[in-house]
């Protein structure tokens, strides 16, 4: 022997496959935080929602279940899961005109005639925000959900 290694097919292969996997990699997911399916939930219960991180959620009310929930005249109930220690939702619920907690601290972007008001409100309460608190009696835009436990 001479000391001199020669490298063996199979490591040639194994060093071909590795580089080509490499080199047609998909590129890297880069989350817009855009709320999935948003279009079709315009269209069958008229709410636009928008943007969020993924901890307030829509969903199907439920009894006991812990959920956030907004009143409004044109949506009815609305209710969404929320979780981890925080969240943030960007939306449009058109005529709100109160909310229940259920176990995180919320604070509410409400639009009238092009102002945005912030309503804070504790855990596990209902309050009356929007139209009900406004004292003319304004439809009130929900825009902004943030949860914080």
């Amino acid at each position: 022997m001479t000391g001199v290694q020669t490298e063996s097919a199979a490591e040639k292969n194994a060093a071909a496959y590795a580089q080509t996997v490499v080199n047609e990699a998909p590129g890297y997911a880069v989350e817009d935080f855009k709320y999935p399916h948003a279009d079709r939930i315009l269209t069958e219960q008229g709410i636009l929602l928008k943007r969020g991180d993924g901890h307030i959620t829509l969903a199907a009310c439920a009894n006991g279940t812990g959920q956030l929930e907004i009143y409004s005249q044109s949506s009815s109930k609305v209710c969404f899961n929320v979780t981890g220690d925080a969240g943030w939702l960007t939306l449009e619920i058109p005529s709100v005109y109160g909310v229940r907690t259920n176990g995180y601290e919320a604070e509410f972007g409400l639009t009238v005639d092009t102002k945005t008001t912030s309503v804070d409100v504790p855990a596990d309460s209902w309050q009356g925000v929007g139209q009900s608190a406004d004292p003319q009696g304004r439809p009130h835009m929900l825009v902004e959900i943030k949860t914080s436990k």
